[in-house]
């Protein structure tokens, strides 16, 4: 198995780990039992769309993918909140409809940086165990608000008064399930998460049933600035001594306006390979993960 990062659809059932595991089975098919692979973001077991896999160094990538923007769409059900805010929990409350008049300004209120509580059946820990595990035992989870973004919110369709269908474009980190929960409580309608696809992360998105794109060189961070390295440069890298900043090539790819900078490193190519993550100090880059080999 080659590494660098693979772009594939997971589909409605399995978990994000059922399609690392697939990959683990192909890599000790092939010979490489000991090769390092994760993902880049989880996707529930009821939702689908785009997973990223990361094989080989490209796990090294894996806390760049965090801050990237994550678009999704989702089916708002309408008049009726449960305990995990989607379509398998057990229902909390109970309500009327929403007003149609008052969607859009009740979307508004969320846009930008707010702090969200995440839903109890979450994978966050809580001394060390996921808040899932504990509400599955039916223990009382009370998690602390998050600081999350959201960068645009728009309803593409509504059949009410049982669903609404939403497209998001957020940062990592954000929970569609806790959304689907405040506007319900901000519009007098309880409402949970009925349907959830993950359509784009950064500049990738989902490329279908069954289907898999393996991503490598160049447009494996195309997000982030890019310094070409010649052998001198590769060198001095390799042996722990910073290089002048020489020209740097602008993102390939830019990020939406308005989105939070984050913090994206410069990318160092050779030969066509990314061969290190670099960080500028004191006038000179150095480097702050070298990628031997490449990828």
């Amino acid at each position: 198995m080659i590494p660098g990062i693979r772009l594939v659809r997971k589909e409605i059932g399995q978990s994000s780990f059922d399609v690392v595991r697939g990959f683990k089975d192909r890599a000790r098919q092939d010979g490489e039992p000991k090769l390092a692979l994760g993902h880049g973001g989880t996707l529930d077991p009821f939702a689908e769309g785009l997973l990223v896999i990361l094989a080989g160094q490209a796990t090294r990538l894996m806390d760049l993918l965090h801050p990237l923007p994550k678009t999704y769409e989702a089916d708002i059900a309408w008049g009726e909140e449960t305990d995990s805010c989607d379509h398998l929990g057990l229902p909390v409350a109970q309500g009327p409809a929403p007003d149609p008049a008052r969607l859009d300004e009740a979307l508004a209120a969320f846009l930008g940086w707010t702090d969200q509580v995440p839903p109890a059946t979450c994978a966050k820990k809580i001394g060390g165990e996921a808040a899932y595990r504990k509400a599955h035992r039916g223990e009382e989870v009370v998690l602390p608000p998050s600081r999350v973004f959201l960068l645009e919110a728009r309803w593409l369709a509504h059949d009410l008064p049982r669903t609404s269908t939403l497209r998001i474009t957020c940062r990592g980190g954000y929970y569609v399930r806790s959304l689907a929960r405040d506007l319900g409580r901000a519009l007098g309608s309880p409402a949970h998460l009925a349907r959830l696809h993950r359509t784009a992360i950064g500049p990738w998105t989902d490329p279908g049933p069954g289907a898999e794109v393996l991503v490598q060189g160049a447009d494996l961070l195309p997000w982030c600035a890019v310094r070409v390295l010649d052998d001198a440069d590769q060198d001095h890298l390799l042996h722990g001594r910073p290089i002048p900043p020489g020209e740097l090539l602008p993102p390939a790819w830019p990020l939406p306006p308005g989105f939070p900078d984050p913090g994206a490193p410069v990318a160092g190519l050779h030969g066509g390979r990314l061969t290190a993550l670099l960080r500028e100090r004191e006038g000179r880059l150095w480097t702050a993960a070298n990628l031997r080999g490449g990828l």
